[in-house]
């Protein structure tokens, strides 16, 4: 059953799964544009062994997005104000111990956010699929303006047409995974969640590495929104941190084990 936290502008819908005593809660934050039923329709993350080390598992709907509400302000959709989202959730759920936290393509960015702004705050991190950085990330908020500005122009069709053409990384053809069919962002708030993703960027090399925290980065290859190079760039600055690239599905697959043995650890 969902519970509901009260933040400006906005209600998060977050559940909770594992042992109601367990000393420790992992929280995750998701990519643009989906949901926890979006990802639980894909298959593509499961953290749910991470239950087993023993933990709690937190999964929130990101303002705007699935079950979450929000309103049509860009800025509350840029990374470091989605942070004080992920920040004020884990005080929710854990008020008396830090959290580990996972994030997700563009959630790796809210996670990393999070970390700067509240270190203290978080025990550990799990960075899946970072996303693009420098003159790519350029080129993407220029992709993510457009597209709001079509929507807007042309209505939601035009960006669902699109979004149902683009083709899947090749390594997640392979394992036979899809996106799921809809979009978990409604349509009038959509141009402005594109336009906050535009306005986002990792933090600085300095405030990464002020981030001192072990940190285990999973990517995989062969995905230009979802390069190597961002991974490796966060891998050389943040003090504690290793990459792992999955080359094959079942890497993919492992990823929920992985992550639930980095955990684990003290």
């Amino acid at each position: 059953m969902d519970e509901h936290l009260v933040r400006p502008d906005a209600t998060l819908a977050y559940s909770t799964e594992g042992p109601a005593d367990a000393e420790r809660t992992a929280v995750v934050a998701h990519a643009l544009a989906v949901s926890r039923q979006w990802e639980d329709d894909a298959g593509i993350f499961d953290w749910r062994p991470v239950i087993d080390v023993p933990a709690r598992l937190v999964r929130f709907d990101t303002r705007g997005h699935g079950e979450s509400t929000g309103a049509p302000i860009a800025q509350e959709y840029q990374w470091p104000s989605l942070a004080r989202d992920l920040l004020a959730v884990a005080d929710a759920v854990a008020p008396a111990a830090p959290v580990d936290g996972i994030g997700e393509s563009t959630g790796c960015g809210v996670v990393l956010w999070a970390a700067h702004l509240s270190p203290g705050r978080f025990r550990r991190l799990v960075l899946a699929i970072p996303p693009t950085r420098g003159a790519a990330r350029v080129e993407q908020a220029g992709l993510y303006r457009t597209a709001a500005s079509m929507i807007e122009v042309r209505g939601i069709e035009s960006y669902q047409r699109l979004q149902a053409v683009a083709p899947p990384p090749p390594i997640l053809r392979e394992g036979g995974w899809s996106r799921a069919s809809h979009i978990a962002v409604p349509d009038d708030l959509l141009p402005s969640v594109l336009r906050g993703a535009a306005g986002s960027v990792l933090p600085s090399d300095e405030a990464l590495a002020e981030i001192d925290l072990p940190t285990l980065i999973l990517t995989w290859d062969t995905d230009p929104s979802h390069p190597i190079d961002t991974a490796e760039h966060l891998a050389e600055h943040l003090p504690n941190a290793s990459v792992e690239v999955a080359r094959t599905p079942e890497d993919i697959r492992g990823w929920g084990r992985r992550a639930a043995a980095f955990l684990a650890q003290s």
